[in-house]
């Protein structure tokens, strides 16, 4: 089992924070999100998934004293050469909004032929702000973007992001299937074995 059982996730996304609650939690972790602190979101200036998610651990950290979990993700298409990619949140401009996000989305590939695409995720864990050896972990959900919207459930890019095996969008999925299959389940499956391993 894991060398400590409460860490500080560095996110204020609720619909992010209660995915990697439900997961931890059978993990023995106690994630508390960052807000309950009143840690100042972090830059993330980097071109990188993984400089993002270890810039946000870092400053949650350093402002707590706790151990720090944070992940960055997005969703990258091949046709635009892995955009919105770090962008995807912000990929309409300020201030964030889904729904603009989407329409810009939509707009980019309606005349595209292969609208194949993959939710990209890395999870980082840092024992301390200063921590040399972060655990670094990765997954990635393979699918296509669909031109209309499908489902209720989930957030951000799902209701448009179509898996063929099973036939549905993201957001038509049911939240246990989605925690036992989305890019952020593979990179948390990863993390936990490397949690184990402490």
């Amino acid at each position: 089992m894991p060398r400590f059982t409460k860490l500080v996730v560095a996110s204020n996304n609720l619909g992010k924070l209660r995915e990697l609650g439900l997961m931890l939690g059978p993990l023995g972790i106690e994630a508390q999100p960052q807000s309950v602190y009143g840690v100042p979101e972090a830059e993330e200036p980097h071109a990188t998934f993984v400089e993002n998610a270890l810039a946000k651990a870092r400053n949650a950290a350093q402002h707590t004293g706790l151990p720090a979990l944070a992940d960055d993700s997005g969703i990258l298409v091949d046709a635009l050469d892995g955009e919105p990619g770090v962008n995807s949140a912000r990929f309409a401009g300020e201030p964030k909004s889904d729904e603009r996000n989407n329409r810009k989305l939509i707009e980019s590939v309606r005349d595209v032929a292969d609208r194949a695409a993959h939710y990209y995720c890395v999870i980082v864990v840092v024992r301390h702000a200063l921590d040399p050896k972060p655990l670094i972990a990765e997954g990635q959900w393979h699918g296509e973007i669909v031109l209309e919207p499908r489902g209720s459930g989930g957030f951000g890019y799902d209701p448009y992001f179509y898996l063929p095996e099973v036939g549905m969008t993201v957001a038509e999925l049911p939240l246990q299937e989605k925690n036992r299959l989305s890019h952020r389940a593979l990179a948390l499956g990863a993390l936990a074995t490397k949690l184990r391993e402490l």
